[in-house]
């Protein structure tokens, strides 16, 4: 006697699979949507506008460099108490006279201080600034030989 079970076909048990493919297509969906809202709401990773017209001109940064690097010149920039200093020497150590005009950047910001130097004698300068915010802050100088000669100076700090 051969017994045969035969179980009822119940057409309400396997109908949740099909959800198991669309919640899973969701899920992929809203996590790419999630990517793509952070990949354009947050930092770009260019720091200068036209940056390719920029890039092509870079030669003439070269060439600048190298201007700047014939002189000989040398400048010590250093941050104390809220005064930022400036030290200029010629290529035989002798100081050098003349202005220095600048800012503090915050880089990624592009938050610019301006900065009035004074000079306080024997090629040195000094800018007295107001408290800034913690973090990352970057001095762009040029000096100005009594000759109108510039030199570009870049130093970078991290304030706590």
């Amino acid at each position: 006697m051969s017994m045969t079970m035969q179980r009822d076909y119940d057409p309400k048990r396997g109908r949740w699979i099909p959800w198991v493919f669309v919640g899973g297509m969701a899920l992929v969906v809203a996590v790419n949507a999630l990517l793509v809202w952070f990949a354009l709401s947050t930092f770009t990773g260019v720091t200068v506008p036209r940056a390719y017209e920029r890039g092509r001109g870079y030669d003439q940064v070269l060439t600048e460099a190298a201007r700047q690097d014939a002189l000989g010149w040398r400048g010590d920039i250093t941050l104390e108490a809220g005064v930022l200093r400036l030290a200029m020497q010629d290529a035989a150590q002798q100081p050098l006279h003349g202005r220095v005009e600048g800012v503090m950047l915050r880089p990624l910001e592009g938050v610019e201080v301006p900065l009035g130097f004074a000079a306080t004698g024997h090629g040195r300068f000094a800018a007295r600034m107001e408290p800034l915010r913690a973090g990352q802050w970057e001095a762009r100088l040029t000096f100005f030989d009594e000759a109108g000669t510039a030199f570009d100076l870049r130093k970078r700090f991290i304030l706590p």
